[in-house]
């Protein structure tokens, strides 16, 4: 039976590890099929506190992992295909590692953003398509952008993009946005923001300096058009990683755990949640840090408190 396991290495999961192996409660980190989380997938990192001249995003997690290692935290790989939170020890099914006992559990399995599975779309991820405008936005000042998306996430965005963009065409696939009235007007009294309604996204087109321009359907006509831009910024959503919870958790409408206001409990005892998977807000990579720490101590003083187990005698 473990201390502690942790699930899931992006920023959070991560700084739980961090704190916990530093507490000497040797954390059991399971890394899913995407090790590092999101931030694998940015390269640029300029808004993470302590790094003057910014850091690769691979570079920040694969650091935040050796410091967990240093302190002693141990990474397993596999893929939690099953929970059992009926009565403790809990169990965990993992894919290629079996059963895992654990008297506590950290919850860090993040949220996926949604994508628009057309060609060019994942390989240009970094090169000029990425899914978070506050943390790329600051590479597009001057440039022409598309934000594909018509509710309040991908209105605020675009929004947010023209304090950088020279121009931000807002593409959707229907003539009616889904944001509500506010933020659309908000968009719309924005000179700098322009509108490609009723245009189905069909293609990615990229140079070998990255994106150039996007291929999408007029609705109207049924011809294809070529938009010109240098980046595009997808905002049609996330899906938080929750499915495999399978209801024992409770969360909000939208698949995001519920904690307890001002800690990272749950609704079962021992069990923490933190980063994005109970983050729907503000998705950052150093809010996600905070969290983690806070689910480390929050696990931390669980196990004072309720260990049936007398940990000193395996240190």
């Amino acid at each position: 039976m473990e201390k502690v396991v942790i699930l899931g290495t992006g920023p959070s999961g991560l700084t739980a590890a961090i704190y916990l192996a530093r507490a000497n409660m040797k954390p059991i980190v399971i890394e899913g099929y995407q090790p590092g989380g999101q931030l694998t997938l940015t390269t640029e990192v300029e808004n993470f506190p302590g790094f003057i001249d910014g850091i690769m995003g691979p570079e920040l997690m694969e650091n935040m992992r050796k410091q967990a290692e240093r302190f002693g935290a141990e990474f397993r790989r596999g893929w939690v295909t099953n929970v059992d939170f009926s009565k403790k020890p809990y169990k965990l099914q993992v894919n290629g590692l079996g059963e895992i006992e654990t008297e506590a559990l950290i919850l860090s399995t993040g949220a996926s953003a949604k994508l628009l599975n057309i060609p060019g779309e994942v390989g240009n991820i970094g090169r000029g398509v990425s899914t978070c405008a506050t943390c790329d936005g600051f590479f597009f000042r001057g440039k022409k952008v598309i934000i594909v998306g018509g509710g309040d996430s991908a209105m605020e965005e675009a929004n947010f993009l023209t304090k950088f963009a020279s121009e931000v065409i807002v593409v959707h696939r229907r003539n009616e946005l889904r944001a509500s009235k506010i933020m659309q007007d908000r968009a719309r009294n924005n000179p700098k923001i322009s509108w490609q309604l009723n245009k189905t996204p069909i293609e990615v087109l990229a140079g070998e300096k990255g994106v150039t321009g996007f291929k999408v359907l007029n609705n109207e006509t049924n011809e294809e058009e070529i938009i010109q831009t240098d980046g595009i910024f997808v905002a049609i959503g996330h899906t938080p990683n929750t499915a495999f919870l399978n209801g024992q958790i409770d969360t909000d409408e939208t698949g995001y755990i519920n904690v307890v206001p001002g800690t990272t409990e749950t609704n079962i005892p021992g069990v923490f949640a933190c980063g994005d998977v109970q983050d729907k807000k503000y998705r950052q990579a150093i809010t996600a840090a905070g969290t983690g720490c806070m689910a480390a101590l929050d696990a931390e003083k669980y196990l004072e408190e309720n260990s049936v187990h007398d940990w000193s005698k395996s240190l």
